[in-house]
């Protein structure tokens, strides 16, 4: 038997699964690490403890595999996007790595949001004009920390810092190339303009290589670390999100793909780049010859974490002996649709995609007497999924209506929530049993990189059974009714966003 391994450095941990080469999975393998929150909007991971938690993982599952009998015929890789580490003269850190969650770019991208050059830069490179992006934390850090910055011999990303610890290369492959602000998405090269305003080179920056791309030769410590052979290739791949629609199936502009996960986003593959000119949505290589439209949210499933922790019930948890999701979603299913009336927006954490406001911030509207924290309940998984939909109708609005929707995260261990998403969108979501989407999919852009299959398309053969669910014809009659005043609400409440976001601020220092 020979073997394939997918890694994705993530968030809040890095995963590993050994996959066989039909893509059934041998063994898994997930290290966690701190997102450090030392100051206000800051959100950094220290590089060593990534850089140990992957290296791990790959050691872990490489030792479930039967060398003696087969072979790890490559290792594809997904990670985060639009982070940033600064690396001095020696390719060392200097600094933390700045990952995308981390807001304190927020007035650099203000500032080049009100600039002409922020709309140009838009529609050249995709990337919207917010602190998660690259780019702005390069004009932050310039302006911000000028000692830091000047010192800063090179800038990496998570990923190509990893691939220069294992083989002492500097690459960055195109899709997270692309998901900086940095990049032309036309010509997939490094943006003159671009770099200009933030004040670097081109040649500060990691090479920009296919997807596809395979790195041999692992250093000496890095071999003895994983403890595979050192002439196992190791495949750039792609960002995570682009990996995850590769790994649901999702490789058509008729299919619509939804993570649902601590964040959430939406995305559909196309063969040409789509621009957006309302600057809702992102625009970033896969690989050649691909690009993945859609838009990324901040509030997903950590808001419904949140609802869950202050409104279930916590006696009614020990006297029932359940956990408290399980008994939050039985709760959930005893409320109609709607939510007798209760509107909820899911801002805790500001928003990307659609508003692109790190400012906004949550509410409940039509609070009355009657509600319960039943109907709260509801209401937050219905307004997570409504804020999902918004971004959903500006991709369909972009790239023409789907076929269906395929839909993975933590969300799709709830049945009721499956069935809102379902009924709020009117479209069938197919779900599969497969929640490590990112390493199944840089599994199998490894695969495709050895010629093991000839396209990202055979993911639909690769990807297990899937449960489809289909619309309830009288809830979406309800959703038709309150996904419209959910956006009339948003649109009154946005103006006094950044009012009540400056008085928050005030009260908590």
């Amino acid at each position: 038997m020979n073997y394939v391994i997918g890694v994705d450095v993530g968030t809040s941990s890095t995963k590993a699964v050994l996959y066989d080469q039909n893509a059934n999975i041998l063994s898994q393998a997930n290290y966690g690490y701190e997102l450090y929150r030392n100051a206000a909007g800051m959100a950094e991971q220290e590089p060593e403890e990534v850089i140990n938690a992957a290296e791990q993982a790959i050691h872990d599952v490489a030792a479930k595999a039967d060398l003696n009998q087969g072979k790890i015929l490559a290792v594809g890789v997904s990670s985060a996007n639009q982070s940033l580490l600064l690396l001095d003269k020696d390719k060392k850190p200097l600094s933390r790595l700045i990952t995308w969650a981390d807001s304190r770019a927020q007035r650099a991208a203000d500032n080049l949001k009100m600039m002409t050059e922020g709309q140009q830069l838009y529609m050249k490179t995709g990337t919207p004009v917010h602190p998660m992006s690259t780019l702005t934390k390069l004009l932050w850090l310039k302006e911000d920390e000028p000692a830091l910055f000047n010192q800063t011999a090179y800038f990496a990303d998570i990923k190509a810092y990893l691939f220069h610890r294992l083989f002492n290369d500097f690459n960055v492959d195109i899709s997270i190339a692309s998901c900086t602000g940095l990049m032309n998405i036309k010509t997939g090269e490094w943006d003159d303009q671009a770099l200009k305003l933030a004040g670097i080179t081109k040649d500060q920056l990691p090479t920009i290589v296919d997807g596809t791309t395979q790195a041999t030769g692992l250093t000496t410590t890095a071999q003895a670390k994983l403890g595979i052979p050192a002439d196992t290739p190791f495949v750039y791949g792609a960002y995570d999100g682009a990996l995850s629609n590769i790994g649901v199936g999702a490789t058509k502009q008729n299919t619509v793909a939804i993570t649902i996960g601590t964040s959430a986003a939406v995305r559909v593959v196309t063969d040409h780049p789509v621009i957006d000119p309302e600057r809702r949505l992102f625009c970033y290589a896969i690989n050649k010859g691909l690009w993945v439209v859609g838009g990324p949210l901040n509030n997903g499933g950590d808001v419904y974490q949140w609802a869950v922790e202050h409104l279930v019930d916590s006696s009614a948890v020990k006297n029932e002996n359940v956990d408290p999701y399980t008994l939050a979603n039985h709760v959930i299913e005893g409320v109609p649709a709607g939510s007798h009336g209760l509107l909820f927006h899911p801002f805790l954490g500001g928003e990307r995609a659609p508003l692109w406001n790190a400012k906004a911030r949550g509410s409940f509207f039509g609070l009355s007497q009657i509600h319960t924290r039943a109907d709260m309940l509801r209401a937050v998984m219905e307004g997570i999924s409504m804020n999902i939909a918004t971004v959903f109708q500006a991709v369909r609005a972009l790239v023409g209506e789907p076929a269906s929707v395929t839909a993975t995260g933590g969300f799709a261990r709830s049945a009721v929530w499956r069935q809102i998403l379902a009924d709020i969108l009117n479209c069938p979501v197919n779900i599969p049993d497969s929640f490590e989407s990112g390493c199944l999919g840089a599994a199998i852009m490894a695969m495709q990189s050895l010629g093991m299959v000839d396209s990202l398309d055979t993911s639909q053969k690769l990807i297990g059974n899937v449960s489809s669910y289909q619309p309830n014809p009288s809830a979406v009659k309800v959703y038709q009714r309150y996904t419209p005043l959910f956006i009339q609400v948003e649109e009154m409440l946005s103006p006094a966003y950044s009012e009540i976001a400056k008085l928050q601020e005030r009260q908590n220092k």
